[in-house]
């Protein structure tokens, strides 16, 4: 099995009377035998890409090409995809074998036939030995596992995966991750994956597309989008924490940080500078390498690690800067304290208009 150079081209997918489109406008390449991830919010038009790709919906206006063929007209099961689903939807009175078998029965392979290759899928997804058993009777990755198996089983060109492990715990999520990847070494499947969870899509994909309000804000390798955001709308949507606002004159962003330059040619005028907590570096308040001090004001555990708030105060205002300290660092509250801004890493983007957003949410307390 090899995949197939996926291409969507101006799609866009209005409901209802009052013409509110769901996708308005989406070109995206999928090379073969890549992984995209769509990544967005609740209702930004993700799962409705996968519908009109997998010809479960007819666009609007725009097409879908497979290896540079029109797919307009053509009906899901001869479009050469398969798609898995959050719930595995798996028949629960046939056994595991069968319903990884299902897809050949359809196309009208022998039953003997068909149930030997299902037993080739089960070994490629580890599930060697489950095939007897009722698909009622498995745990939820485990019907995961059978889903992708049968998904597989069609021999598809284009493997679409609509936020396949959001119900699965940690452990199993990282499993599946691990089983995706051995599979698309051994099979180099084209993918099309939607998730919300932009560490999901960071650990599978080889490029990631933000969407929100039906419309693409940006795409491209997820270090691309962490470190250069278009806009506040990507930047909060991929977790992004520190936003501070401020002018930018000649290359150099001003605020109550102060004056740093920046990395990329930017407008002058009025900007917000980003920049990822994982970048920020915390160091002492005389260390002479820092480009701001100030005291900490909140600290939020994450497992082993720590995500600490600082304000910082000058003459211009006050400007808070969120930064993950490394596993066993401790550090007070109250505590006055350095941040290094690595230069590669400062972006500014415009303070608002489409795509902006909201606010990334609250680490959960540990």
């Amino acid at each position: 099995m090899s995949g197939g150079r996926l291409e969507l081209r101006g799609l866009r997918r209005v409901h209802g009377r009052d013409q509110v489109p769901a996708l308005d406008g989406l070109d995206l390449d999928v090379p073969a035998g890549s992984c995209v991830a769509i990544v967005g919010p609740s209702g930004s038009g993700k799962s409705t890409v996968l519908r009109l790709t997998a010809g479960l919906d007819a666009p609007t206006a725009g097409s879908v090409h497979l290896d540079g063929t029109d797919l307009a007209g053509v009906l899901p099961e001869r479009r050469g995809m398969a798609m898995v689903f959050q719930r595995p939807l798996l028949f629960p009175h046939l056994s595991v074998r069968d319903n990884v078998a299902f897809a050949d029965r359809v196309r009208g392979v022998p039953r003997r036939a068909a149930r030997r290759r299902a037993e080739d899928f089960l070994d490629l997804v580890r599930l060697d030995g489950f095939g007897d058993r009722p698909a009622r009777t498995l745990s939820g990755g485990q019907e995961q596992r059978v889903a992708l198996a049968r998904a597989l089983a069609a021999e598809p060109r284009v493997l679409l995966l609509d936020e396949p492990f959001s119900a699965l715990d940690t452990r199993l999520r990282e499993e599946m991750h691990e089983l995706v990847a051995d599979l698309r070494m051994r099979l180099d499947p084209t993918i099309l994956l939607v998730t919300h969870d932009p560490a999901e899509a960071d650990a599978l994909a080889d490029a990631v597309a933000v969407l929100d309000g039906g419309r693409l804000l940006q795409a491209g390798p997820m270090r691309e989008l962490y470190g250069q955001p278009v806009s506040l709308g990507v930047s909060r949507l991929l977790g992004g924490r520190t936003e501070v606002p401020g002018t930018v004159r000649a290359g150099v962003h001003h605020s109550p940080l102060g004056g740093l330059a920046l990395p990329r040619p930017a407008a002058d005028g009025p900007a917000v500078l980003v920049i990822r907590h994982e970048a920020v570096v915390v160091t002492t308040a005389d260390d002479p390498s820092a480009d701001a001090v100030g005291t900490v004001v909140r600290i939020r555990r994450r497992g082993l690690r720590a995500l600490v708030t600082v304000e910082i105060s000058s003459a211009a205002g006050t400007a808070s800067v969120d930064a993950e300290l490394a596993p066993g660092r401790e550090i007070a509250n109250g505590r006055t304290v350095g941040l290094r801004l690595p230069v590669a890493d400062r972006s500014a983007v415009p303070p608002a208009g489409p795509g902006t957003g909201t606010p990334a949410p609250e680490p959960a307390a540990r």
